[in-house]
């Protein structure tokens, strides 16, 4: 590995990527960001999201452009015998391999765990699944609603509002991206301090349940139980952004000292000795009251009011601002989370930079989202391959290369781009 981290903590690192969709490819995003060097690996067909629209050009929708930065394209037919023997040959250099791949197929296609530790005794293998393997649903189809409905956070939402509801975000599929890449961190840690590779299976159900049930557990932890599943304040109806005088806002008073402070300014100073609220553990049993109390009170003061006297007291608070607000918020400016760049065949876009900052290796972008197989050639002839070997690949569909970037309309495997 390179002494020079000015790129991350993982600079040196390869990762090989056959993951597609949201969830892996959001694991790899992470990597990336950090500086190894991910080589995402997409079939002729290329990751169904990139031609989610509106798009400017065939296979690279705005999804794309912040989720696969930082990252090298290889286009490989893994259907044929060629590509993967240009895998296997990736493989031997490779510090990880993650897919997302269920199982069986894995196998099928020779990409298990065994058949890669047999190329690479010290490799860290991940499979992001949407069940684990040894259940009854481990080769069932997954996406990021299903495992909403079977982690029981569609139901939450229908605890409180009447009707299950689908949170509306890939949250199922982002929280299980964040598990994969905390797990290849941390086995890679493991394999430099020399303890070797190892399996790692990461499912979406399982990571999502834990997740879950963090708070929601609650009085179900004990045996027997001493309360119902469920964490109570959460709950409550009562628990949203309130309606101000001129819109919404996010309330939330949580210490003695802010109710204290909330009972004053609202004109409720004998709340303040009520039994009920004096302690954080009788306000929760008490929380469908003093949730009421905001609801009624909120509408009196315009937002602005009521964020000037919760800064003042330090109650939480904040705006409700919808997804074209973010960037214009002066927090959100003042540490340039927003930013723009050029990208060589989309022009410009908005991006998104890593929240996560780094005294050693300041954010940037070392690769735009690349094309379908922009880097087929370069990675190739890193792995071995003669420049005939190539042509010879891509003469025969194993492997393909983007259309130029001044030629961005057809995909690599447009027949017509011969014509």
């Amino acid at each position: 590995m390179s002494n020079d981290f000015k790129h991350g903590p993982l600079t040196g690192m390869r990762i090989l990527d056959l993951t597609g969709v949201i969830m892996g490819p959001f694991a790899t995003h992470i990597l990336a960001d950090l500086g190894a060097d991910v080589i995402k690996v997409e079939s002729p067909a290329g990751d169904s999201t990139r031609n989610y629209k509106p798009l400017r050009h065939a296979g690279m929708s705005g999804i794309s452009l912040n989720l696969h930065r930082n990252k090298r394209g290889l286009l490989l037919d893994l259907k044929q015998p060629r590509g993967r023997e240009a895998l296997n040959r990736l493989i031997v250099g490779a510090d990880a391999f993650v897919h997302n791949m269920r199982p069986k197929a894995a196998e099928r296609l020779g990409f298990d765990y065994e058949a890669v530790r047999a190329i690479k005794p010290d490799i860290v293998y991940c499979g992001a699944y949407g069940f684990g393997a040894a259940g009854p649903y481990g080769d069932k189809a997954a996406y990021d609603d299903l495992i909403q409905a079977g982690s029981g956070i569609a139901a939450l939402n229908g605890q409180v509002h009447g009707e299950p509801a689908y949170v509306p975000t890939v949250l199922c599929d982002k929280l299980a991206g964040q598990a994969i890449a905390w797990s290849i961190l941390a086995a890679l840690l493991q394999c430099s301090r020399g303890g070797g590779g190892q399996s790692i299976e990461v499912p979406m159900l399982e990571t999502s349940i834990e997740f879950n049930l963090i708070e929601h557990m609650s009085g179900g932890a004990f045996e027997p139980p001493l309360g119902k599943i469920g964490f109570a304040r959460l709950l409550s109806r009562r628990r949203k952004p309130y309606r101000t005088k001129d819109g919404y806002a996010g309330i939330l008073p949580y210490s003695d000292r802010n109710w204290r402070d909330f009972f004053d300014f609202t004109g409720h100073p004998e709340l303040k000795a009520d039994p009920r609220f004096t302690a954080l553990g009788s306000r929760v049993e008490h929380i469908e009251f003093l949730y009421g109390l905001i609801e009624s009170e909120a509408p009196k003061r315009t937002t602005a009011e009521w964020r000037a006297f919760c800064d003042s007291k330090s109650i939480p608070c904040m705006p409700v601002l919808n997804l074209n607000e973010l960037s214009e918020d002066p927090h959100v400016k003042a540490v340039g989370l927003f930013g723009t760049a050029e990208h060589p065949s989309e022009g410009r876009y908005r991006t998104v930079r890593s929240p996560v900052k780094f005294s050693g290796a300041p954010f940037q972008i070392r690769h735009h989202a690349p094309r379908l197989g922009e880097h087929s050639v370069e990675v190739l002839a890193e792995a071995g391959y003669t420049a005939a070997e190539i042509e010879a690949m891509l003469r025969d569909g194993v492997t393909a290369v983007a259309p130029a970037a001044n030629d961005p309309c057809r995909p690599p495997n447009d027949p017509s781009a011969d014509s």
